[in-house]
């Protein structure tokens, strides 16, 4: 099986960099919720845009952590508990659901990401070039597949998240992320159910 490329980094246009100058002074003062909120006289695609690629070299850092410990023989199927699992289909080289193991399922999903990201035509990166209609509905399964990853490491490898002490960071990329598609409407709930007792504190508290 191939390995992961841990290494793979979305990167910001230059289009982007003021709004990722805004994301890190924000979040360096530790108010995560003002670090979600649209700045003001920007505009929400390109706002999406910069956060997605944030959004998913995190989750891309953080399950790069565990590789070693998810793998095919551990996480035979990708799932988040024993109620929930994960089917592999992109729409185009996979189109009918494939049950995977966990590793190869994020595999697939970091790879199509990228794809996505690297995709002139869905993220463009000329100054005034438009974004494509589809926009927030790529956007949105973005956010959604990116969850999937942070709902199977937090049920079938938080002890070792514990052991390696990484559970602040975890949790502050988390609240994060969880603020941001929150804010924006990216997630359906149900989408949201395997991790509902992590998500109803932390959207109390902020909204």
């Amino acid at each position: 099986m191939a390995e992961m490329d841990t290494s793979r980094k979305g990167s910001i246009h230059s289009r982007g960099l003021p709004l990722k100058k805004h994301i890190d002074a924000t979040l360096g003062s530790g108010n995560l919720r003002e670090a979600v909120r649209l700045p003001i006289g920007e505009d929400l695609n390109e706002w999406l845009a910069v956060n997605t690629v944030d959004f998913f070299n995190q989750v891309n850092f953080l399950y790069g952590t565990l590789m070693e410990f998810c793998t095919s023989s551990t996480c035979p199927i990708m799932s988040a508990g024993p109620k929930y699992e994960y089917r592999w289909a992109d729409g185009m080289k996979v189109k009918k659901p494939v049950q995977v193991s966990a590793p190869k399922y994020v595999e697939y999903l970091m790879d199509w990401v990228e794809s996505q990201l690297d995709d002139e035509a869905i993220f463009p990166q000329k100054i005034g070039a438009p974004f494509p209609q589809n926009f927030r509905e790529v956007i949105r399964t973005i956010f959604k597949r990116l969850f999937r990853v942070y709902s199977h490491m937090y049920h079938s490898h938080f002890q070792m998240i514990l052991k390696l002490k990484e559970e602040a960071h975890l949790s502050t990329c988390f609240k994060h992320f969880v603020l941001f598609t929150w804010e924006f409407h990216l997630i359906d709930r149900a989408e949201l159910a395997p991790l509902n007792e992590l998500i109803e504190p932390i959207v109390f508290r902020y909204f």
